[in-house]
């Protein structure tokens, strides 16, 4: 698009386009907006989902970002809301609008002022802003006891044996696998090279997950995560008999092209799976809840929580706390483990555990 100068008011130059249609210029500022997520090193499968949603906000709210009122904010979010989305859906609406109008505010404010008239103002605010997913989503249901996690692996494992095609019924076994023991994303798991398997590295050996979340407006921030509970025997084997019967390519968890799975694909794939199973749809439970599973049943053998969010990659230990939810007898378990280790550590009689209980209610 050409553009001309316009003087503001006696001060510095700001370049102006030749025509000043709302909309054309809102789709140069959401191309600009794309380009510095580039920037800043996000994944393609980030910058595309996100694009999408962005997408679909900008086009819900129905006028250009800058004219946008708190009043559209909350019509957006309440017809998400009527239409049975989850708060986090509704939540990363909200989102990705209010990282867009902030980089209008930073980018583009004084030629918005001078075009169209409009000082930027950010409509969402404490009113309309959707809380956090674990407020009042699906969610916040416990994630699937370790018996569930480990039936489920038994149906996975099983099933190679008599599913029509070996080699995407072993993948599905060692990508979910990794997914809980590892405490993936989705994505995370996703964007996995071959080359990422480090087994030689640690102890356990590791996963370098080169695409973990940003946080705070970073980039990508890479970890090394150790292959724990048997994990490395699992891609051990994978390597070895599994991956070789998919196309050529880098991708770990390809799929039957050599691709990458998008993680929308692993999620669906995930529910069907577990109808396979023949589990109803009250004990479904999604790719995320295998990693909250993964913080809650390693905290709950006493692992340290600042271990666990190194582990899943969270920027505090506060994230890590919303993820880990107990099971209904976790005080009980505790207090029978310290009783125990006390008797042992005093060398006393092999009193049961119950029987010290009552003497201490005494």
């Amino acid at each position: 698009m050409t553009r001309r100068l316009t003087v503001i008011a006696g001060a510095a130059s700001v370049a102006a386009p030749a025509t000043t249609d709302p909309w054309e210029f809102q789709g140069e500022c959401v191309e600009a907006f794309v380009a510095s997520w580039r920037a800043r090193g996000f994944s393609p499968v980030t910058i595309e989902n996100d694009f999408g949603l962005l997408e679909r906000t900008l086009t819900a709210l129905g006028r250009p970002a800058w004219e946008v009122t708190p009043e559209d904010v909350d019509r957006v979010v309440g017809d998400l809301a009527i239409a049975g989305r989850k708060a986090s859906t509704r939540r990363d609406y909200v989102q990705i609008f209010k990282g867009f109008h902030r980089f209008l505010q930073v980018r583009k404010a004084a030629e918005i002022q001078a075009w169209f008239g409009v000082s930027l103002v950010c409509p969402v605010d404490e009113f309309n802003a959707s809380r956090h997913v674990g407020d009042d989503s699906p969610d916040s249901m416990p994630p699937p006891t370790p018996e569930r996690v480990g039936q489920f692996f038994e149906f996975l494992k099983g099933r190679i044996a008599t599913a029509r095609k070996y080699a995407p019924a072993a993948r599905d076994y060692a990508l979910f696998r990794t997914l809980y023991h590892a405490g993936l994303r989705s994505e995370e798991a996703s964007l996995l090279d071959v080359a990422d398997v480090h087994f030689n590295r640690g102890p356990f050996g590791k996963l370098h997950v080169r695409f973990g979340k940003a946080a705070r407006t970073s980039g990508p921030r890479p970890r090394w995560v150790p292959m724990l509970d048997g994990l490395d025997l699992v891609l051990r084997w994978f390597l070895n008999d599994v991956r070789g019967k998919f196309p050529d390519s880098p991708v770990l968890f390809a799929d039957e092209s050599g691709g990458s799975l998008h993680r929308g694909t692993i999620r669906n794939r995930l529910r069907r799976l577990m109808e396979l199973e023949g589990r109803a749809a009250g004990e479904w439970f999604s790719p995320h809840a295998l990693r909250r599973a993964c913080a809650t049943h390693n905290y709950e053998r006493g692992v340290d929580l600042v271990a666990i969010q190194q582990l899943l990659g969270h920027w505090t230990v506060s994230s890590t706390m919303r993820y880990v939810r107990p099971s209904a007898t976790f005080i009980e378990d505790a207090y029978r483990r310290a009783v125990s280790t006390t008797l042992s550590e005093l060398g006393g009689p092999d009193e049961p555990v119950e029987r010290a209980g009552e003497d201490e209610r005494r």
